[in-house]
């Protein structure tokens, strides 16, 4: 019995000693196998939910940070070989590579049920999924002609918008990769050359959100130091944090190789990457011929062992197996991939439900206003009551824009004084040849600001502008005809007459110029005050209140429509009003005030300067004679009082001699040449002031900017700001209420009740309602999602 007894005890003691035998450690073996199992099992829940919640991203144009892996590349690196390799079949999507531009989402489900495949493509605008496709070649057709039916569709050479393609196969890993088009340097014939510049442009806005995993390919027969994406890659993810590098065609560098080092520093990339960056090293089967999917699947994985063999056999020392062998082969970046994607989604699980919870919150908010606005259609009076507030809002946004803002953003909004002139279609002020610059004339300014810019502008131009030049012809007839009225104020009144036809001849262009330009600067206004009522509404609890009347095109489009009427309509009126101010200065009764300021003196009498005048109309055009050293034509001071004949030399005559025409009260007569001013008619004398083209000239000139100072300084500013201004502040409303609102029921509902409004408001309520129901349906997955974690 003792040795029966020992040799039983034996037995339990060794099995007891053994951890191959031991019952605990065959427990603890069994809770390790069900922990991975529940794992990945809770993987596959997150993965699936992660996939739904990208499907309606995508249908709905949801921003949400997703954790996706991005395969990035030239072309031809062999992205679409890696993609094959992934999905565990072909498809020949290689084939249509040059011709697909746009984004590919391949969402990869493992099913242990699908011993084919099954691709599914989701509906354009829809989170739905097609039918199953089957066959390999149907998916690349899909795929081109998606892709060219988007292309046409937006008139582009690419499109972000991305294609959704969800495969279910047994021997695919559950991994989500986006594939973008592959960057190419020059555009294939029948591609705008701006091609290379778009898909660049569009892969750097995909690639930059920085939840995003990149995988970037890089053919192995290209060095570290030549690779030209690495650069791209390099200003998308500076510190290659995100980056999984994957060097493609391995096997081409493997004849290079003959001893260790060379192997092991080619591997670490020393000196060109990241000390934390490790890249992958792949290579995958060059026969391209058509084989069943479980021999392509096969020559994937022989690759794999070759690769490994080669450099164990057929290098001097091998390699460094415990540094970089987890890094070589396909199978080794698969691994890596989906066990990297896993955690991503693990960490992001929390924050995901936090953001879907929001979502859910904002298109209920969302849902319930549309559904108001629907039954708001057969309310007129709620209707009624709630576009008088919005349009009220809006005057006074209006109204705090002309008096003074910064909101909205003026580096968005405002304008400079160039791009006012471009976009008014304006241009430069009538009668200048040089631009005229005013003041902050380079600042983006917007409202009360920029109205005050063009009204300093219009100044500077006005002041800008001279007398114009005046040849001895209009001299001539004007003073002669005014000579000839007696009372011995020709002289005065010729030149008051030429300076009035001046201003009313280029004072009036610009006159009208300042209007328009200040019509445009109030009607920009409008949008402004849009986006500072939806900024306001976004903020404050507006939002709560009956004002929101987004979704309402037609009242939108008549709103403008007013505003826009009224604003022409003043600038109609104010130019009238500032031409009647510059016939005022240019009528008859007011030169005496003008006579009286510069041209007498203080207290001086014009009534009691009587004269003719004797000017030389021989000489060059438009040339003011020569002033004699000992003439004093200082404008406003009198000359001596002489005798002189008002004379006008004629043609000579056929016969030789000269003949002249002399004035004396409005009756001509012929006369013989008088031989010197010795030889003087008694009755052709009269007492007169002697004056020359010159300073008729100077005295036109000096009447020209007394108009125009009196014109500028005293009239005009102040009308064109009660012109414009004050009605915006006091009148705006009510001629905005009058136009919209004092009307029937029938014809105030027109705005409301277009052909298509309804039904538009119906549609983005069912769009809301799709977005409501999917997105409901993930926030669910999620909260399972987050419990099990």
């Amino acid at each position: 019995m003792a040795t029966s007894n020992g040799f039983l005890t034996t037995p339990t003691k060794t099995m007891l000693n053994d951890k191959t035998y031991s019952p605990s450690i065959s427990r603890k073996h069994h809770q390790s196998h069900r922990k991975a199992t529940d794992s990945s099992s809770s993987f596959k829940a997150r993965f699936e939910a992660y996939n739904r919640l990208q499907a309606a991203a995508v249908a709905f144009g949801e921003k949400l940070p997703i954790p996706e892996i991005v395969a990035i590349g030239g072309q031809s690196d062999g992205k679409s070989s890696l993609l094959e390799a992934f999905l565990g079949f072909r498809f020949n999507v290689r084939e249509v590579e040059m011709g697909t531009r746009r984004p590919l989402i391949l969402q990869m489900v493992h099913d242990p049920t699908a011993l084919d495949p099954r691709c599914r493509f989701q509906e354009e605008d829809s989170e739905e999924y097609g039918g199953p496709i089957m066959l390999a070649s149907t998916v690349a057709d899909t795929i081109k002609s998606r892709t060219d039916a988007m292309l046409k569709k937006t008139k582009t050479a690419v499109s972000s918008k991305p294609i959704v393609m969800r495969a279910e196969y047994a021997h695919c890993p559950n991994l989500t990769i986006i594939d973008t088009p592959g960057f190419i340097l020059k555009a294939k014939k029948g591609e705008p050359e701006s091609t290379p510049d778009e898909i660049l442009s569009m892969v750097k806005s995909l690639a930059s959100p920085p939840h995003l995993i990149l995988v970037f390919l890089k053919q192995s027969s290209v060095e570290w130091c030549s690779s030209l994406w690495l650069d791209v890659v390099r200003k998308i993810d500076p510190t290659l944090q995100r980056t999984v590098i994957v060097v493609s065609k391995f096997d081409n560098r493997l004849k290079e190789f003959t001893e260790r080092r060379e192997v092991d520093n080619y591997l670490s990339a020393s000196g060109y990457l990241g000390e934390n960056t490790r890249p992958f090293f792949v290579a995958l089967p060059k026969d391209k011929t058509t084989v069943s999917n479980d021999e392509f699947r096969r020559k994937v994985s022989q690759v794999d062992v070759d690769i490994l063999h080669h450099l164990q056999n057929s290098v001097k020392g091998g390699f460094d197996e415990e540094k970089y062998k987890s890094q070589i082969g396909f199978n080794s970046l698969r691994d890596y991939l989906q066990s990297e994607l896993q955690k991503r989604y693990k960490e992001a699980a929390p924050a995901t439900l936090a953001l879907l919870e929001q979502r859910c919150s904002e298109v209920t908010t969302e849902l319930n206003s549309m559904d108001s606005k629907i039954n708001a259609t057969s309310d007129v009076a709620h209707l009624r009551r709630s576009s008088m507030l919005f349009t009220s809002a809006i005057c006074n946004h209006l109204g705090a824009l002309i008096d003074g803002a910064a909101d909205p953003d003026p580096h968005q909004w405002g304008r400079t004084t160039e791009e006012e002139k471009s976009e008014s279609g304006i241009g430069s002020w009538p009668g200048l040849t040089t631009d005229i610059k005013p003041p902050n004339s380079t600042l983006r300014l917007y409202g009360g600001a920029a109205f005050e810019r063009v009204m300093h502008e219009f100044r500077c131009a006005t002041y800008s502008l001279e007398c114009p030049p005046v040849s001895r012809e209009k001299v001539a007839n004007i003073l002669l005809a005014h000579a000839g009225r007696g009372g011995g104020r020709g002289t005065a009144e010729a030149a008051a007459e030429i300076a009035y036809l001046a201003a009313r001849s280029w004072l009036a262009p610009l006159l009208d110029t300042a209007c328009e330009r200040l019509a445009f600067v109030l009607t920009n206004l409008f949008d402004l005050a849009m986006e500072r009522n939806h900024n306001h509404l976004c903020h404050a609890d507006y939002a709560k209140k009956d004002v929101d009347m987004n979704g309402y095109v037609g009242f939108h489009a008549a709103l403008r429509h007013s505003y826009s009427c009224f604003i022409k309509s003043l600038a109609k009126e104010c130019k009238k009003l500032v031409r009647h101010h510059l016939d005022s200065v240019t009528s008859a009764y007011s030169q005496i005030c003008y006579e009286s300021d510069f041209l007498f003196g203080a207290g001086g009498n014009p009534y009691r300067f009587e004269l003719s005048a004797q000017i030389p109309l021989k000489g060059q055009e438009n040339v003011p004679p020569t002033k004699r050293a000992d003439e004093d034509i200082t404008p406003g001071k009198l000359v001596e009082t002489q005798e002189a004949y008002m004379t006008v030399l004629e043609t000579p005559s056929p016969d030789g001699k000269e003949h002249a025409n002399y004035i004396e009260g409005g009756v001509k007569k012929r006369q013989s040449r008088i031989k010197g001013h010795s030889k003087l008619l008694d009755n052709l004398r009269v007492k007169n002031k002697s004056f020359s083209y010159t300073e008729i000239c100077l005295l036109a000139a000096q009447h020209f900017a007394r108009i125009r100072e009196v014109l500028i300084q005293r009239s005009v500013t102040s009308a064109l700001h009660s012109g414009f201004l004050t009605p915006c502040r006091q009148r705006l409303m009510v001629a905005l209420g009058l136009d919209l609102f004092a009307v029937n029921d029938e014809k105030f509902m027109d705005m409301f009740v277009a052909p298509g409004a309804i039904d538009a408001l119906h549609n983005e309520r069912d769009s809301l309602q799709k977005r409501q129901k999917i997105l409901h349906t993930c926030l669910s997955e999620f909260k399972s999602v987050a419990t099990a974690l």
